[in-house]
């Protein structure tokens, strides 16, 4: 039996760039075969103590926060050292994190950028960005040598919800389908305008009788609690009730998923559920759902600058989102050749 070697991943943040790693780290453990360890910063550990081809998380904080950041690039050092390094992140905090790691072999991402390139021995595949950031990641198995899989495997492993998440009393009388909304981002440009999801909400209960379940950070439970409210429908507002990893569980029990391009979004599709998404200033064909499941509704006709990449919109207008009509969404979630 080949002798296992000891790996460590970076790649810092975020919850999606997170799981467009998760599968090649998922090949890497099982080809080569090894122990895998993860550096990433605090508010994703959680996330990534649930992927269950990961052995150990190191928790690194920003380097805004210097002698906290020290201290975890010597606890790291000291718990060293790897036989490999793999930086998905390709920052140059995430180069720092590698080097600090004492591995003799340290591969960076093809599109490494602000000098990070100086501490790898090796970067992996040619820069493409016009590829899916999942098929970026899988450079590094290209790399190694390492057969590409078909179909990417998301090794999660997530608690079950607890039965009154699933069965709030607000959705009581209710039977149709379970179906989680995530109406927030980090970027104001992503958010469809909160009164199409007000739409899509009523929609879904009133013709489908669906359980609607809205997801989000504490941060979130007041604007979703408008959402609900000028819906005029039950719903269960979750913003905030759960941790990350319980929202996952739950999310697991969904059928599907309307979202904007959004960490939810990420999180469903790696979990299997059916996702609709309603793109705007982001590609999709870079970030969006991985798999032919899933739909994307885009504007027609698109914006001209689309994807412009922008927080906020350069126009001030939002239209590439604000156009995109409910029930056109709650249309894509019913595609009877894909739900179930």
């Amino acid at each position: 039996m080949a002798e296992e070697r000891r790996i460590l991943v970076v790649k810092l943040s975020s919850l999606g760039d997170a799981l467009h790693a998760l599968p090649a780290v998922a090949e890497l453990r099982d080809r080569l075969p090894a122990r895998v360890d993860w550096a990433v910063q605090p508010a994703f550990a959680p996330l990534v103590r649930s992927f269950s081809c990961v052995d150990r998380v190191f928790e690194i904080p920003r380097p805004s926060r210097p002698r906290e950041w020290a201290r975890s690039l010597l606890a790291l050092r000291r718990a060293g050292p790897w036989d490999l390094v793999v930086d998905f992140q390709g920052l140059l905090k995430s180069a720092l994190v590698a080097r600090a790691a004492r591995a003799p072999r340290r591969i960076g991402p093809s599109f490494a950028r602000e000098g990070s390139r100086l501490f790898y021995t090796e970067l992996a595949g040619p820069r493409d960005k016009s590829r899916h950031a999942i098929d970026e990641c899988f450079d590094v198995l290209r790399l190694l040598g390492i057969p590409v899989p078909a179909e990417p495997r998301f090794p999660l492993d997530v608690p079950a919800p607890d039965p009154s998440a699933l069965a709030p009393p607000e959705l009581a009388g209710l039977s149709g389908p379970r179906i989680a909304v995530a109406p927030f981002s980090r970027w104001p440009s992503k958010n469809w305008p909160a009164e199409r999801f007000s739409e899509a909400i009523r929609l879904l209960v009133r013709d489908h009788g669906a359980r609607v379940h809205v997801l989000g950070g504490p941060g979130d439970r007041a604007g979703a609690q408008a959402i609900v409210e000028a819906a005029g429908v039950p719903a269960a507002n979750h913003c905030g009730a759960f941790s990350l990893v319980e929202s996952a569980g739950l999310l697991a029990h969904c059928s599907a998923l309307l979202t904007n391009d959004s960490g939810p979004m990420h999180l469903a599709a790696a979990l299997g559920v059916r996702c609709v998404a309603v793109f705007g200033p982001t590609s999709a064909d870079r970030t969006g759902p991985y798999g032919p499941r899933h739909a994307v509704l885009r504007a027609a006709p698109e914006c001209p600058r689309a994807p412009c990449r922008r927080r906020v919109c350069p126009l001030g207008t939002g239209a590439c989102l604000s156009s995109i009509p409910a029930a056109r969404a709650v249309a894509a979630l019913f595609d009877a050749q894909v739900f179930h």
